[in-house]
């Protein structure tokens, strides 16, 4: 049986950064065009001001 992996080596940050990438991967692989800008910041949570 494989042994659980040591906690102290998980890296939160990085997890999420995998996380939207593969959302950004994703949303851009659905679509036949670029994703615009509005487009990526929503996928990334981004509020935008306007």
């Amino acid at each position: 049986m494989p042994e659980p992996l040591d906690s102290r080596l998980r890296d939160d940050q990085a997890l999420d950064e995998i996380e939207l990438t593969s959302r950004l991967i994703i949303a851009a692989s659905a679509k036949d065009c670029p994703l615009s800008q509005s487009e990526v910041d929503e996928i990334l949570g981004i509020a935008t001001s306007q």
